[in-house]
């Protein structure tokens, strides 16, 4: 079901992309932004996962340095027939872990130093499966198609709104209005599907994961462990990559706030992994 949603969105992504290429006045201008976004985003693609780590100073580690780690993740790779991924520790007491890489042969894991602490056996076993869900679930490339799409969206309204500001004088002024109106919405309705598209996956990541272990309440006490202590020890991260954390890295208040969340409330989700709000 999370994947035929996350089709439906992409797929509410490329709508909205036509559209904007209409309101531009012919398919021009909509294919030279669009082969752009898509040149960009290729590049991000197979190198996201370097850039990521790099941005977090994420550090590899071996076995021998961090056997806890290792033991649980050969364990969950062998059980799901995935490729052992690389594994690096963020020097960062805000417990979190991120999964990244473009495909299961080039994934990597990475746990900060404050998860490390934070967390039993149990619960870190929790928290890696969740991370090899995204691996198993291949999220990367959803995420990179979103971002694609939605990079276009964003240059097309821009470039509606200067065309539109330094058209003929007289369609100027309700041309304007028109372009200001795009520039502001189209970004926005892109960002929101792309959100919605990583919410989804974050869901299914957590059945994949408790599906692996078995035991969906060592993962719901995880993320609640997480969701306190984080906002004890908040973490900045950009807002490019903060998608990929197990929890959110930038908190926001409720309401209006959540609907540009990266995560969907960790209330509902270990709802959804154990039927309801709290362990």
């Amino acid at each position: 079901m999370n994947t035929f949603k996350s089709t439906l969105l992409l797929t509410a992504l490329t709508l909205l992309l036509v559209f904007i290429g209409d309101r531009l006045g012919g398919q021009n201008g909509m294919v030279l932004a669009l082969i752009l976004s898509v040149a960009l985003n290729f590049s991000s693609y197979f190198f996201s996962d370097k850039i990521a780590l790099s941005i977090y100073g994420a550090q590899p580690v071996t076995r021998d340095q961090l056997p806890r780690v290792f033991a649980v993740v050969e364990r969950l790779t062998a059980k799901q027939g995935l490729p052992m991924p690389r594994i690096y520790v963020i020097p960062n007491e805000s417990p979190n872990a991120f999964a990244t890489g473009r495909n299961p042969q080039h994934a990597s894991v990475a746990v900060t130093q404050g998860i490390l602490r934070l967390l039993d056996d149990e619960e870190l076993e929790g928290v890696l499966a969740h991370e090899l869900g995204h691996v198993k679930n291949r999220d990367i490339l959803t995420s990179s198609i979103a971002a694609t799409v939605a990079g276009a969206i964003t240059m097309l309204a821009r470039m509606e709104y200067f065309a539109a500001l330094f058209g003929g004088r007289g369609s100027r002024d309700r041309g304007a209005a028109g372009g200001i109106f795009m520039l502001i919405l189209a970004p926005i309705a892109a960002s929101l599907i792309q959100l919605a598209i990583s919410r989804s996956r974050e869901y299914e990541a957590d059945a994949t994961g408790a599906h692996a272990t078995g035991n969906p309440y060592a993962l719901a006490r995880a993320l609640q462990k997480l969701d306190d202590c984080s906002r004890r020890i908040p973490m900045q991260a950009s807002a490019a990559s903060a998608h990929l954390f197990i929890v959110a890295p930038l908190l926001g208040g409720g309401g209006f706030g959540n609907l540009f969340s990266t995560h969907p409330p960790i209330k509902l989700r270990i709802q959804r992994l154990i039927g309801r709000d709290h362990v």
